[in-house]
């Protein structure tokens, strides 16, 4: 049974809990009962799987403008921790959730927006597909969007963290890209990838906050137990940015599909500038999927 506050999804294979507020995964359990989610400890991070919408980490100052016009928006974005997100529909293995624009969000988002996040399950897989609609005739909409949902890591307790790995699609040749104390793009990159498919798993890893891929070949990735192998898979198909992120003390790991990302430490906050700002032209409707796949 739900309880008040939240939706379940669920098919042989799969229970899927989904919350109202913010459409955050908060469960994913195999017929064992065995939960693949991180159960959000507000003392390490308070938070399962945000939807990201209509940016993708901070703005500069919390700030952007718009045709000369300032403009806020909070960390990645108004669906995480929305309560006003409306069921379109729910069935035994269906949730289909909308929220739509307001006098209220225009005034920080001068957009006539309609989005739409449907948690489909197909066997062992959660489909997370986005459906963003612009319902102004005339007008350019500029967004981005993600996901940032945390696996539990180790998943039982006698296993440790660095049990652990990601193992990417294909072989990699990529640099990490860094950001500052303001969660902002530094400029500055590491290497990363050296013809390699595997980030071995250690809380250290972040210390400086997310590891963050720009030019990925993959478009799949896994983590897997070195010893038991693959646990779960994140594709990401329609997806051109990859961030990974976790805690240093929190016992999950975050792999996130972007499709945008962080502002720059220098940006002049033109959003018609932003890197990775995605635009869709009056009354179109644009789509983006990526699938969790249980093993």
């Amino acid at each position: 049974m739900s309880k008040a506050g939240e939706y379940t999804i669920q098919n042989e294979y799969l229970t899927v809990v989904i919350q109202d507020t913010g459409a955050e995964i908060s469960s994913i359990k195999d017929n064992h009962s065995k939960e693949y989610i991180w159960q959000a400890d507000p003392n390490i991070w308070g938070s399962h799987a945000p939807v990201l919408f209509p940016i993708i980490g901070a703005l500069k100052n919390g700030t952007y403008t718009y045709d000369g016009v300032l403009y806020g928006v909070p960390k990645h974005g108004f669906i995480r921790n929305n309560k006003n997100l409306k069921v379109l529909k729910h069935s035994k293995s269906t949730l289909q959730l909308q929220y739509i624009y307001s006098d209220e969000t225009l005034k920080n988002y001068p957009f006539q927006f309609e989005f739409i996040i449907t948690f489909s399950l197909k066997k062992k897989s959660l489909e997370v597909h986005h459906q963003v609609k612009n319902h102004t005739s005339n007008q350019e909409m500029l967004f981005s969007l993600g996901g940032h949902p945390a696996f539990k890591c180790p998943l039982t307790p006698e296993e440790n963290y660095n049990d652990y790995v990601l193992k990417f699609q294909y072989n990699e040749n990529s640099d990490r890209h860094l950001i500052d104390e303001n969660g902002l793009q530094n400029g500055e990159t590491l290497p990363f990838f050296n013809n390699q498919d595997t980030i071995e798993l250690q809380h250290s890893l972040f210390k400086d906050d997310a590891l963050i891929f720009k030019d990925l070949k993959s478009r799949k990735v896994s983590l897997a137990h070195k010893i038991k192998g693959e646990v779960l898979s994140v594709s990401f198909e329609d997806f051109n940015y990859l961030g990974v992120w976790a805690k240093t003390d929190g016992n999950f790991v975050c792999i996130e599909p972007w499709l945008g990302i962080t502002d720059h430490a220098d940006t002049n906050g033109d959003f018609k500038q932003k890197e990775g700002i995605l635009t869709l032209a009056g009354g179109e409707t644009f789509n983006a999927c990526f699938t969790i796949e249980i093993f």
